[in-house]
């Protein structure tokens, strides 16, 4: 699966994934008060406007871009109406030609982490139908919980042409309380960097020679992301914090290859409620698509100027 993100990315130049991460704030009034009339006030209604308004970015941005991002705690918030619009979102960028990554951040016991990876990546037999579930094509994993938690999602990406992307140094402020700690003098994402390289062995493509396995460092911490390409020469890196955490393009150049490749980065809110920041408030709430092409167009220069 990895080698079909990869093909995307060189297909349209454009090593990023626009993360689509609603939250009621950021919907436009008028998709709101639409779906408000229709169904009242319910999870229902916000169910609707969140497709609708995933509907909207995905029309305007997928021709410029590999990937979405939905982060299913955005959905799930909402109960099974918000999980219906986090499906019908995952449906829509495929069918536009999309690669979905889903950010489910799982990771539990061996049973429980199957069920998740065949809910997800996989697929389940009821009878004599197959059925794929929410049907992402990639998602992140953390790997608390040592092997016995991500090998169940490995396995399952054999099976199903899938891919993982695990927890390594995440771009939250609060991330080093145990991330950074050492252990026998190494930092702890060092070690699970050797473990994500561990487990994506048998996971590695020969035409450009990545693993299904990868990784997700922060852009938040650009010196431990040169270190951490360094450790993981064949794992893909899914970059978040770009943009409204605080990442930039120069930050990047570290967690590419030399070959170019080797990372996709994430921005979720700078691109999705690009029309509430004073640089794209000419479009408007009504416009907000229109603002979100244009902050994906703006990323995509930056990342080709710097990287």
């Amino acid at each position: 699966m990895i080698n079909k993100l990869i093909k995307e990315i060189v297909k349209k130049n454009a090593p990023i994934v626009v993360g689509l991460d609603p939250q009621l704030g950021f919907v436009p009034q008028q998709i709101l008060e639409k779906w408000y009339a229709e169904k009242l006030y319910s999870l229902e209604a916000v169910g609707e406007a969140i497709f609708e308004y995933n509907k909207g970015i995905i029309d305007a941005t997928y021709d410029l871009i590999p990937a979405v991002k939905p982060q299913v705690a955005m959905y799930e918030q909402f109960g099974i109406p918000g999980v219906i619009a986090f499906k019908k979102t995952v449906d829509y960028a495929r069918e536009k030609g999309l690669i979905i990554i889903g950010d489910i951040k799982r990771g539990d016991i061996g049973s429980t982490s199957e069920a998740y990876a065949l809910g997800h990546i996989g697929n389940v037999k009821i009878g004599d139908n197959v059925f794929n579930p929410f049907n992402e094509d990639i998602v992140t994993v953390n790997p608390y919980l040592g092997s016995d938690g991500v090998m169940p999602f490995v396995n399952v990406c054999k099976e199903n042409d899938k891919g993982i992307f695990v927890l390594v140094k995440t771009s939250n402020p609060s991330s080093g309380e145990f991330q950074d700690r050492l252990i026998d003098g190494k930092p702890l994402y060092e070690i699970v960097a050797d473990k994500v390289n561990e487990w994506g062995e048998s996971t590695i493509d020969n035409e450009y020679g990545y693993s299904d396995v990868g990784a997700v460092v922060g852009a938040t911490y650009p010196e431990m992301g040169v270190r951490l390409r360094e450790l993981m020469p064949k794992a893909y890196i899914l970059v978040p914090g770009y943009g409204a955490q605080g990442g930039s393009g120069k930050d990047l150049k570290g967690f590419f290859n030399k070959d170019g490749l080797g990372a996709i980065v994430n921005s979720s809110r700078g691109i999705i409620a690009a029309y509430k920041n004073e640089k794209y408030a000419k479009f408007g709430a009504e416009g907000y698509a229109d603002a979100s092409r244009a902050a994906v167009e703006d990323m995509l220069s930056d990342i080709r100027e710097n990287v």
